[in-house]
């Protein structure tokens, strides 16, 4: 199976012209053994520095690329940040015209920043099916100890071994799962805004998200059977994921109240005082299992006119007390101009009666769960390490990681008690 992406760019329905870096993606069984042809065929010559991490490294029967110079980084410990991208750039030969990553999401979030940075080319070679960022422009880092969402660059060649793709540990393709179930919350969001301040939804780009989502909802039980057409529909619907946000330049489209879950744990703000060794896509899985139940609930109120309050913005000693000394100044940048400001009291009463209606489109926690459980994945805190006590802050304070508006965040100007303010 080959994606070629260029048919994505260009001038669409919605009035914007799409940009796409990304040329072709292939999707196939031994696909490594025809990288050269695959590189030819797009013209992409020069010297390649290669990067891997010492698990990728060791994958029995992995068909490495030829390259003149190879970056083996260490597994252990590695994280898309500012140290491990600095060393990459340090440890690269000056001379360098080609990225290749191989590996999963951390190695090409590292390897994707550095491409930018250097303004080179970059191949993709993913060896599991373990998140939805290997075609997109942008990846959420940690820098400096808080989540912020850096432009990257796109590769422009995937080469995706389904040979190789399934004889990943499971466990990390249930993280791709995670990562990818999320974007029943994320579409939902998308929707949502739409409907409470006029944010603009691309049809074309929710119509690619929303079937990439519907290949990996259908397929991902089949999964257990081993089947490798259930991988490449798994993997496809990755890709065409990040081929969407590559299309809109921002993770929109992907990332909603089920992200900001995922993205505050990782921070470790001093409201919660645990740090989690969970993978990425596993926090999304819990953190969609979350928003669901909480967006399900709320969507039991049918009348929410005398619930909503007016808009006031956070206040820095709130910030202070969810999120440390530490990571204070980067929490009050962030939410310095609240995206919640735009909300009227007038268009989310007005807006309800739909907002229901797009909830529930949303599988209810028990189907994610259902689905999450077959395969082994996490599903609670306590699975990644979160004491389930920090669920009320969890839910509460999740939205402050980053400045994009979710119905989680809308949450403030409603006047919840009892069960519904969980």
């Amino acid at each position: 199976m080959n994606i070629d992406s260029t048919k994505y760019g260009g001038l669409c329905q919605c009035g914007k012209e799409h940009q796409m870096a990304t040329r072709l993606c292939v999707i196939e069984a031994g696909a490594l053994h025809r990288f050269e042809d695959y590189m030819a065929q797009l013209g992409i010559a020069g010297k390649r520095c290669i990067v891997y991490d010492t698990n990728t490294y060791m994958i029995s029967g992995l068909q490495r690329p030829a390259g003149e110079q190879e970056v083996i980084m260490e597994a252990e410990g590695l994280h898309a940040d500012e140290v491990s991208t600095a060393e990459l750039l340090k440890r690269m030969d000056a001379d360098v015209e080609i990225l290749i990553a191989v590996g999963g999401g951390t190695v090409h979030d590292i390897v994707r920043f550095c491409a930018k940075e250097r303004n080179l080319p970059f191949v993709s070679v993913p060896t599991a099916a373990s998140c939805d960022g290997f075609c997109s422009n942008v990846a959420a880092m940690t820098w400096y100890g808080y989540k912020l969402t850096m432009a990257c660059a796109a590769p422009e060649l995937v080469v995706a071994d389904l040979n190789i793709i399934a004889e990943a540990p499971m466990y990390l393709t249930a993280t791709g799962i995670g990562d990818m179930l999320g974007k029943f919350v994320a579409l939902a969001d998308w929707r949502i805004c739409h409907e409470v301040t006029g944010e603009e939804v691309c049809p074309t780009i929710y119509s690619i998200m929303n079937e990439a989502l519907q290949q990996v909802w259908t397929h991902c039980g089949d999964l257990l059977e081993g089947s490798i057409d259930a991988y490449r529909a798994i993997t496809y619907g990755l890709l065409m994921s990040g081929l969407a946000m590559q299309m809109i330049g921002t993770s929109r489209p992907a990332s909603g109240a089920e992200h900001h879950v995922s993205h505050f744990i990782e921070v470790e703000p001093a409201a919660i005082g645990v740090k989690s060794p969970a993978l990425h896509g596993e926090k999304v899985g819990v953190g969609t299992l979350i928003a669901s139940d909480v967006y399900h609930r709320m969507a039991e109120i049918e009348d929410i006119s005398e619930l909503v309050l007016p808009y006031e913005p956070i206040p820095d000693e709130t910030l202070l007390a969810v999120f440390g000394e530490r990571l204070f100044e980067a929490a009050q940048k962030e939410n310095s101009k609240d995206c919640l400001a735009a909300v009227t009291p007038e268009a989310l009463a007005k807006a309800w009666p739909t907002i229901r209606s797009i909830i529930s489109e949303i599988p209810s926690a028990e189907e994610i769960h259902a689905v999450l459980e077959q395969l082994g994945a996490k599903r609670c805190l306590q699975d990644i390490g979160i004491p389930e006590e920090a669920l009320p802050v969890i839910i509460k304070r999740s939205p402050l990681i980053r400045n994009r508006l979710t119905l989680m965040r809308m949450r403030r100007m409603l006047r919840l008690t009892g069960a519904d303010m969980m």
